[in-house]
């Protein structure tokens, strides 16, 4: 519904200057009939605005080619009684062809533009007469563009869909993570109430998983979090999904899946983890034995409970740690770097750069022959296309920048002001390498929106000049192209604003931990390089320390994970709270925090260590490791080591262990008040 009331809101933009033209224009030739045209166009976009919940339907397709076979021949029907490719709704065509690379899929928008294409030449032949190589120009320069807008929109969406992945994706094992999971959990039971089959619930929560990190290491015990992600993945289908909810608690969800099959599943699992790890396996299925997620969990958390208390429960040996860990390969994980989107924005912005020169000297050797200003022209164009051709070989290096926005507005500008002298030379407004002005506005609001804004001031401040003080332009020409390509260029910034929006959301998403709101695995790694190159830069001391809960398991074995994950989230807040503007905080996994802190006044890091243990006192007992940037290494891995081992040292310093508050005493009177 939304693409295509979209769909008809762009239509309805593109037709918004034409009755004011015709209106000016009505002593012309054919206005009565052009005006019949723009009525009829502007029906069908109100009608397909009237029509959106076709869009959900198997019309959806037929509605949509229709409209632009539809839009396509009004286009093509202005454009050759309006007198040719050179009137002033001549460009009507091109300009519809960037708006389809923005808003169309690739597989849609090549027979569109091909459909256009056509359409054009049809108005270049039956129309009116133009300059030499205006048709041609003209083809070659938008489509050129419309294809770098596709390919810029495509890269964007690939961009989109590998953020989501990683949102909902556990940076340490590769499956799930708690948002994905809960995701997944809810669409098979939506799907189960739509076909009837039934959905069961796996939860698998490892034996002693805590000794395993302060016996091993917490190296060791993320390597057999992974191993046990892999080999939980290798025993379902590909249907199913697994996710890690926590700590060492995972879960799947199976779909299709009855009771006697789960239970069959859960020895499956046992079965391939035994000689490794022994874990607590229960399972609940949907609607049998729960109407809602809440109660599936809970069954299948009390099946666990039940068989958690019915074993031996032993910690895994050293050779099947040191097993696991060999056959445990790192996460896969989707690529996405963080300066990604400035990069490619950056290597277009070099590519139009060349581009757009290389169509002007394609016109100077074909079609400007005799024409008194050539050779100048050329060593213009060549210049430019230097200019671009350099910004595309350090789109890298510029997109690593912290000042690449005015260095890429200073190039745009000296790439418009050398445009500015071609077309001048050319003849001004009238000329055909006027184009080269105002064409890439679109693109340019497409990928570089901050500094596009001033920079399509500049470009449309310079073309009224140039169409005001250089040649004897047609005034409706100079305000008809500029009015479409600047609405094209509306059409382009609205959908650039929405796609950063979701990358920003999703980039937000995929950094943080979804259970404490604090930074997560990836998030934090990815700050840590940041926070520490500028403290470097600024001479700041910074620390780095590790947080260990003491008998964090029990909490979850005796009161429920709902408890465990209610004081997870009051300790993420607690160091929240207590650290300083500049200070990361971060979740490893299960009751590992870790903070980036900086040190002021001759602060050691134990000082600032105690004083957040302290604040952490009021409810759970905890060890803390501490790590000098510098001191004690530069980065994450050697201060993660060595504040590790100095965790552990205080941790057996002090008996850790301790029990703990599983609620705050405030929370008393509101259970009162259920009973």
């Amino acid at each position: 519904m939304r693409q295509t009331r979209g769909g008809a809101i762009r239509s309805l933009l593109t037709l918004t200057p034409l009755p004011p033209y015709l209106a000016a224009t009505w002593p012309a030739e054919h206005r009565p009939v052009m005006a019949a045209i723009v009525g009829f166009l502007a029906l069908c976009a109100v009608g397909m605005w009237v029509a959106a919940p076709v869009g959900r339907s198997r019309y959806w397709m037929q509605l949509h080619l229709g409209t632009l076979v539809v839009n396509t021949a009004g286009y093509a029907a202005l454009g050759v009684l309006d007198g040719g490719v050179a009137s002033p709704l001549g460009p009507l065509l091109p300009f519809a062809v960037m708006v389809y690379a923005v808003t169309m899929p690739p597989r849609s928008f090549l027979p569109a533009a091909a459909l256009s294409a056509v359409a054009y030449w049809i108005v270049a032949i039956a129309g009116g007469p133009a300059p030499p190589g205006y048709a041609v120009v003209y083809t070659v320069a938008f489509g050129g563009i419309s294809l770098l807008c596709l390919r810029y929109s495509g890269a964007m969406a690939s961009l989109r869909r590998r953020l989501d992945a990683l949102s909902r994706s556990d940076p340490l094992t590769g499956g799930l993570n708690r948002r994905g999971f809960d995701e997944r959990l809810a669409a098979a039971l939506a799907e189960a109430d739509r076909t009837g089959e039934p959905v069961a619930l796996l939860v698998l929560d490892l034996d002693r998983f805590k000794e395993v990190n302060d016996t091993y290491g917490h190296q060791a015990g993320d390597e057999l979090l992974t191993w046990t992600a892999r080999t939980l993945a290798s025993q379902l289908r590909s249907r199913d999904a697994v996710g890690r909810l926590g700590g060492d608690e995972f879960a799947a969800v199976l779909s299709g899946v009855g009771a006697e099959e789960a239970a069959d599943v859960a020895e499956r699992l046992r079965a391939a983890l035994d000689g490794v790890v022994t874990g607590s396996i229960g399972f609940a299925c949907y609607p049998a034995e729960a109407a809602d997620v809440e109660e599936l969990r809970r069954h299948a958390d009390e099946r666990a409970y039940r068989d958690k208390t019915s074993r031996v429960r032993q910690l895994p040996p050293p050779a099947a740690v040191a097993r696991a860990r060999a056959a445990a390969a790192p996460a896969e994980a989707p690529r996405v770097s963080r300066h990604e989107r400035r990069r490619r924005a950056i290597a277009d912005s070099g590519r139009l750069g060349l581009f757009d020169p290389g169509v002007g000297l394609l016109y100077v050797v074909l079609f400007a022959a005799g024409h008194p200003h050539r050779l100048g022209m050329g060593l213009l164009l060549t210049l430019a296309g230097l200019i671009g051709l350099g910004t595309l070989r350090l789109a890298g290096p510029l997109s690593r920048y912290r000042h690449s926005g005015p260095v890429m507005f200073a190039v745009g500008v000296a790439q418009f002001g050398i445009a500015a002298a071609v077309v001048c030379l050319d003849g001004g407004a009238a000329a055909t390498l006027a184009l080269g002005l105002f064409a890439p506005l679109p693109l340019i609001a497409l990928t570089t929106p901050n500094v596009g804004r001033p920079l399509m001031a500049v470009i449309v401040a310079g073309y009224l000049a140039i169409a005001t003080f250089v040649g004897d332009p047609n005034p409706w020409c100079v305000v008809m192209h500029m009015t479409g390509a600047l609405s094209v260029s509306v059409i382009c910034a609205h959908k650039g604003r929405i796609a950063a929006r979701q990358r920003r959301q999703l980039s937000r998403l995929s950094r943080l931990d979804a259970l404490t709101g604090c930074l997560n695995r990836r998030g934090f790694t990815e700050r840590f390089e940041a926070e520490r190159s500028h403290a470097r830069e600024h001479h700041h001391p910074t620390a780095l320390l590790i947080f260990d809960l003491d008998g964090f398991k029990q909490v979850n074995d005796v009161h429920g994970h709902a408890a465990g994950d209610e004081l997870l989230v009051w300790v993420a807040a607690t160091l929240r709270a207590h650290g300083r503007p500049r200070d990361l905080v971060g979740r490893l996994g299960g009751d590992e925090f870790v903070m980036l802190l900086g040190l002021e006044g001759g602060e050691t890091p134990a000082v600032r260590a105690e004083a957040l243990r302290a604040a952490l006192a009021e409810r759970t007992a905890c060890s803390v490791g501490a790590a000098r940037v510098g001191d004690d290494g530069e980065d994450f891995a050697a201060l993660y080591a060595h504040a590790d081992a100095e965790l552990y040292a205080r941790k057996l310093a002090h008996g850790g262990g301790r029990s703990r508050r599983p609620s705050p005493p405030a929370a008393a009177p509101l259970e009162e008040s259920k009973t």
